[in-house]
Formats: structure tokens, C-alpha cells, sequence
């Protein structure tokens, strides 16, 4: 007897629309022709047409490029702060894709269990995820390197999987089942069509052909770390522009600045990247100043540090810092070319 559901594409705008009158809303949308998050609009889903993943992560609706922290003003008795008001309504997004949602179960260990982070985790705590699983993945993914997979459902609380003129639904957690009993426009689904599902599923995992060795990927790592010819020769055609850390759903760095005009002002938050030559500057340094020092510790902050600390690598394989990267340098090739501790040795007599 099944106990999944399945909903017909043609109701998504419905369906969308129902849970609207909960929750903010947030679907794949292109705004100024770039692929990123936005809020539902009540009538269009033409999403579904076009959409593989976003340019722009979904980390940007939990951790907005640039958030406000609190204003604040001045007076003759001194400083005084004001938070910025929060909305009551809770957020959901729809459409994850599976690396995506990983990605934020990865933010969760610094922004929630090393650090409580409120800002993040007022939205975070709130939200709700819809996923949608990946049919056509990009030849640039490589998540299933990374212990997951186009269908993963790990991580969401509801799983979609396109079978055709429908979506077969799974509910992952008890607000994903609280979600489906509330509404109308889920039908049950047949063996048939969860067998179709499962089918869609094999095949998607199989189209992720680009693969990454990660055993003992941090081993090798720290024996390559003193290696500055070989981190050198990697670095030598990036720009530093800062894309891949920006684009990248795990990459969680930002600076805080103030803003203050005659008595008023505002402290805030805004992205920032190791990639940028004034990352790490101090008074009376610059401990990261070449180019090859910055790269080294975006590989070894994601792939060493963070499984030191988290037991887990900071990547997901969603593919966008190879894709989308204006200069093609591609962390895969980098990862399935590091050189062995017995190489390095016999390199260096």
C-alpha cells in the first residue's frame, strides 16, 4: 500500500499560492536575466520550464548579501540601538535542490551548533524546504563524490520528483506530512508511478559523471601545505574575483561595517571572500597577501579545516564554482591532482 503522494504540475501555482497565505514564499526566478531566489508572485511558475539550479545559492535568503544588524542613534546621554523589526511570517522555499539543502545543514554547524547566530537562525528555525530532485544535472556537479546524490532527501522536508505530467511527493519530516494533510491538491500515487520515480532517480545519479577522490583528501592536503610551487602553479590563473567563494552554497565569510550619518547610524553585514587580496589584512600586516596563500586556504578551509572541526568536507559538488568561474578553474581537477606525501618527497631529494 503506497503512502506517497503525487500533485499535477499544472496545480504547483495553486499549491504555491495555498501555502502563500503561511509562509513567504520563495521560488527559482531570473531577475535581470541572473538565476537566484525570489519571492513568490501568486501567478508565475514557469520555473519549472527552465530551472537545473540558480546562479545565486539559496544561503542568500537565510544570509542576505547584505543584512542589517541593528541602527542606532546619538544623543547627549549616548548610543542608543534599535534591532531591525523581523516578520512573523515563516519562510519556504521551493524547488532545493538536494546539494543546496546540504549546503545549509552545513552552515548549520557554524551558525547554529559552534555558534548561535541569530540573525541566521530566526529565519533558519522558521523555515521549511521543499525539494525538488534533479533530472538533468549540470556536467560541472559532482555531488555524489560528496555522500549524496540528485534525489537526495536527507535534508528537506518534502521531496519532489518530476515523473512526467506529475510530481511524486514524499514527506520527509512531520512538517513535510503537516504540509500535505493540509492540503487538497495531493492525489495518491500508484506503484506504477513510484516505480516511474525510482527509475527517474537511477538515471539522474547516473548522469554525474565528473567524480573527486576524497579519501584521504585531508591527509594529503596537510602534506602538500609548505608546497609553494605547487600552490603557485594552481593559482596562477585565478583573478581573485571572489565568484566561487560568493556563488558557493557552503562559503559563509562576511565583514561588518558602520554607517553613520550626523547622529544616525547603521552597523550591518555584507559577503566577503578569501579570494580578495584585503581579506585578512591587519594594522601591521597582511599574512595572506599572494595570491597562492588566499587559494590554498579556500581548498584546505573546505575540504581539511571544516572536516577537522565538523567531520564534514564544506562542499556539496553543486558544480557552481567551476561553471561559473570567468577564468574555468576547476576544483576537481585541482583535488584529483594533488600531489601525494611520496611525491612530494621524492621532489624534494
Amino acid at each position: 500500500m503506497t503512502n506517497r503522494k503525487k500533485i499535477n504540475k499544472k496545480q504547483i501555482a495553486k499549491l504555491l499560492s495555498e501555502w502563500s497565505q503561511e509562509f513567504n514564499v520563495f521560488v527559482p526566478s531570473r531577475v535581470e536575466g541572473v538565476a537566484k531566489w525570489a519571492r513568490w508572485d501568486s501567478q508565475d511558475a514557469s520555473f519549472l520550464d527552465w530551472y537545473r539550479n540558480t546562479v545565486v545559492p539559496p544561503k542568500a535568503i537565510l544570509m542576505p548579501p547584505m543584512e542589517e544588524m541593528f541602527s542606532f542613534h546619538k544623543d547627549g546621554k549616548g548610543y542608543h540601538i534599535q534591532l531591525p523589526a523581523s516578520s512573523q511570517q515563516k519562510q519556504l522555499i521551493f524547488g532545493i535542490r538536494p546539494c543546496d539543502a546540504k549546503a545549509l545543514a552545513i552552515l548549520d554547524m557554524t551558525f547554529k551548533d559552534a555558534y548561535e547566530d541569530p540573525y541566521y537562525l530566526a529565519k533558519r528555525n522558521s523555515g521549511v524546504l521543499v525539494g525538488l530532485g534533479c533530472t538533468n544535472p549540470d556536467d560541472s556537479c559532482f555531488c555524489t563524490s560528496l555522500d549524496s546524490s540528485p534525489n537526495d532527501a536527507t535534508n528537506v522536508d518534502l521531496m519532489l520528483t518530476d515523473i512526467g505530467d506529475d510530481f511524486l511527493v514524499e514527506a520527509i519530516t512531520d512538517r513535510g506530512r503537516k504540509l500535505m494533510a493540509e492540503t487538497s491538491l495531493a492525489e495518491t500515487a500508484t506503484e506504477a508511478e513510484e516505480a516511474r520515480a525510482k527509475e527517474v532517480k537511477q538515471a539522474a545519479h547516473g548522469k554525474v559523471t565528473r567524480k573527486i577522490d576524497t579519501k584521504g583528501i585531508g591527509e594529503k592536503l596537510l602534506a602538500g601545505f609548505d608546497d609553494k610551487d605547487y600552490w603557485e602553479q594552481i593559482a596562477t590563473k585565478c583573478i581573485s574575483c571572489g565568484i566561487c567563494t560568493f556563488l558557493c552554497p557552503t562559503c559563509y565569510c562576511f565583514d561588518i561595517s558602520d554607517e553613520l550619518v550626523k547622529n544616525q547610524g547603521e552597523r550591518f553585514r555584507s559577503w566577503d571572500s578569501c579570494a580578495f587580496p584585503v581579506y585578512t589584512k591587519m594594522p601591521m600586516e597582511n599574512p595572506r597577501q599572494e595570491k597562492w596563500r588566499r587559494l590554498r586556504q579556500k581548498v584546505c578551509h573546505k575540504y581539511e579545516f571544516y572536516p577537522v572541526n565538523f567531520e564534514v568536507i564544506a562542499c556539496v559538488g553543486c558544480g557552481r564554482c567551476i561553471r561559473l568561474c570567468p577564468v574555468n578553474w576547476d576544483i576537481t581537477q585541482v583535488l584529483n591532482n594533488l600531489p601525494t606525501e611520496q611525491k612530494l618527497k621524492l621532489e624534494k631529494g
